[in-house]
């Protein structure tokens, strides 16, 4: 799958590595073995066939204590302490009650079947976390420094060293090229996965790798610094950020066990006491509903599913911090965009070249260029890259001046001495008239959004270059897909009015709130929460949208990669600078929404039906392990899916 700026990185080969590493699992393998063989026995055992005492009570004793001793290890720890909230207790109380009994083969099941649970558990989280863990894999350890044959930890080298990258190796720290040219992989950081080329003055990331030449990296900061490191520990923090669901049932499990404990009691005690029931039957159909009401699945529902968000959206060059902000995303009813560098490239460039009289578009352009070469202003390197594109060689000048706010004059040495004035159309009225015409054209410019540069060679107005903040190739399809979804979209700018609307209206936004500084966003913002009931993502550059994105429900910093002060302050961080990617979060969040929601509903189903059978002594023991484990695993399963979702073919429609 594609969009307009790349490929999205499949995780099918991650999930088949996954699979083979679980086979080559001799625990596990040993697990399922004993499992099975347990379950057999049971089997058997219904049918007629069942092992002779003592051989019973000692086969299913090493079943128990080979396979679930940690269980129950832990179960005795929690009663000692009187912890009564402990799923392991209540493995306990029913393995021991069962075995009492004599219901041996009943008192392994519980045991065998309850550890294959937790270990699935286990497998789900390792699973849905696989992709953060890969970034911690990718994290270097040592660097070689320029001079020395001897490889040195990557903590112990200081800024400013010089290191000498090969082909094939991951680049060890944060810095730039200082000698040298390469193609530079970056997916770790922003999850593209075409390789991009590096030349000497560029920036590199550590944890990326070198695919070509050998370069040397002059480092720009120290190991716990780089973009990598800090990626992979506000990740992983994300984690202990927990989503509300999240959070609601751990503390409904928290009251859950210790109320079956006292539920159970009683449908053993009143009956025994108070109806003349025999205690024996009673005490299989308490030590039923123990195993039945044990949370495993309801505890597992949401956390599998939150990593597996996590994790995907990590894989894709983006950082979300948090569970909260996954169930945030899929909340949101309102997109507010910046738009220079979110929308737009946030880079000049020239739309229009407008000769005018006998002046030449060659002769507009090489003149021109010339005199802004010494510009370090961003219309006039526009100016100048057209040129160069186009292969319009810069003429020679000299007496180059720099009116602040207005333009710049110069002498082109190469038309006949000509003096060149460039600058605001306000500027050239000061020096000479400008014609109906060139006003005209600058007029249409300005309706049209762009800036008007006019240029004049000290005789009336020779041309005039519309200047625009080129709009990103993905926006419009971003701006559709996301009112598809059913959400509102807004621009918030700083831009004034007139041109934001251009803007907005090439987009398909309706709404433009303009000549906003960067108190004046967060007052806009404000509104729109209030409206929307605190639904409102921000998107941003991370700097000066700032008060913005930390306002809202969820802010999205663009183009982290780099940016200490967007990834450490933005909820979401885009790497990778794809718009495109918003519409798809919003999509894994209520994805992900969704799952927990729907595996919540289907374990507490569950409990609830076969709670009511233990009452009513229609549901035997070996019936109600099965059913916990089966519900534990069809969660675990419907939640790494998550890991899997990728964006839909609208998306890729952006291309």
């Amino acid at each position: 799958m594609t969009t307009s700026q790349g490929t999205f990185p499949s995780l099918e080969p991650r999930t088949h590595e996954a699979v083979g590493g679980l086979r080559r699992d001799r625990k596990f393998i040993a697990l399922v073995a004993a499992v099975v063989a347990v379950v057999c026995l049971e089997v058997l055992s219904l049918a007629g066939w069942s092992i002779p005492s003592p051989w019973a009570a000692i086969t299913f004793s090493a079943f128990i204590l080979g396979v679930g001793w940690r269980v129950l290890r832990k179960g005795v720890d929690a009663l000692t302490r009187l912890r009564f909230s402990s799923i392991n207790l209540l493995m306990l109380v029913a393995t021991v009650a069962a075995f009492y009994l004599g219901q041996y083969a009943e008192a392994a099941v519980v045991i065998v079947l309850y550890t294959l649970g937790e270990r699935l558990e286990d497998i789900g989280i390792q699973q849905s976390r696989s992709a953060l863990d890969a970034l911690v894999r990718k994290n270097p350890t040592v660097a070689r420094v320029k001079g020395s044959d001897v490889e040195q930890p990557i903590e112990t080298i200081p800024v400013g060293t010089i290191l000498v990258v090969k082909p094939g190796e991951a680049i060890p720290l944060d810095g730039m090229i200082a000698a040298g040219t390469t193609s530079v992989d970056e997916s770790a950081i922003t999850g593209e996965p075409l390789p991009k080329d590096k030349h000497v003055g560029e920036s590199v990331f550590a944890g990326t790798l070198n695919k070509e030449g050998v370069v040397e990296v002059r480092t720009a900061k120290l190991h716990r610094d780089t973009t990598l490191s800090k990626i992979v520990q506000i990740t992983f923090e994300a984690q202990q950020l927990k989503a509300d669901a999240q959070t609601f049932i751990e503390k409904f499990s928290r009251v859950c066990t210790p109320s079956v404990l006292a539920i159970a009691t009683l449908v053993v005690a009143v009956p025994v006491l108070f109806l003349d029931g025999s205690f024996d039957v009673w005490l299989l159909q308490g030590i039923t509903l123990l195993v039945i009401a044990c949370p495993c699945a309801l505890v597992i529902s949401t956390p599998v599913a939150i990593y597996a968000a996590i994790g995907n959206a990590s894989s894709r060059g983006v950082i979300v911090k948090g569970g909260r902000y996954v169930e945030l995303l899929a909340r949101i009813e309102v997109v507010a965009l910046d738009k220079t560098r979110t929308i737009t490239r946030g880079e000049p460039e020239i739309s229009d070249v407008i000769p005018l009289g006998t002046t030449t578009r060659e002769e507009l352009l090489a003149c021109s260029a010339g005199a802004e070469v010494f510009s370090e202003h961003p219309l006039a390197k526009a100016v100048v890259d057209l040129a160069r594109r186009e292969g319009i060689r810069p003429h020679n000048v000299d007496r180059v001046r720099s009116v602040i706010g207005k333009g710049l004059t110069a002498r082109c040495l190469v038309c006949e001495h000509k003096d060149v004035l460039i600058g605001k159309v306000a500027y050239i009225r000061e020096l000479m008239p400008v014609t109906d015409e060139a006003a005209a054209h600058v007029e249409r410019l300005q309706k049209q959004g762009q800036t008007a540069v006019v240029v004049s060679f000290g005789a009336g107005v020779a041309g005039i270059f519309g200047v625009a903040d080129a709009i990103k190739a993905e926006s419009a399809q971003t701006v559709k897909q996301l009112q598809h979804l059913g959400i509102a979209v807004v621009m918030l700018t700083g831009d004034n009015t007139k041109n934001a609307s251009v803007i907005a209206n090439a987009v398909g936004i309706h709404t433009v709130y303009g000549d906003l500084l960067p108190e004046d966003k967060a007052v806009r913002l404000q509104e729109l929460m209030s409206a929307h009931n605190d639904n409102v993502a921000m998107v941003g550059d991370g700097l000066n949208d700032a008060p913005a994105l930390a306002l809202a429900s969820v802010g999205i910093a663009m183009g982290a990669a780099g940016s200490d002060t967007a990834i450490e302050t933005a909820p979401v961080a885009l790497m990778n600078d794809k718009l495109i990617l918003i519409p798809f979060l919003i999509r894994l969040g209520r994805r992900t929404l969704t799952t927990i929601r729907v595996n919540t509903a289907l374990a507490i189903t569950v409990k609830v039906a076969f709670v009511a059978l233990a009452v009513l002594g229609l549901a035997n023991l070996a019936l109600a392990i099965a059913a916990d484990v089966g519900v534990t695993l069809l969660v675990i399963v419907t939640s790494l899916r998550i890991m899997g979702f990728a964006p839909s073919p609208g998306d890729n429609a952006a291309c």
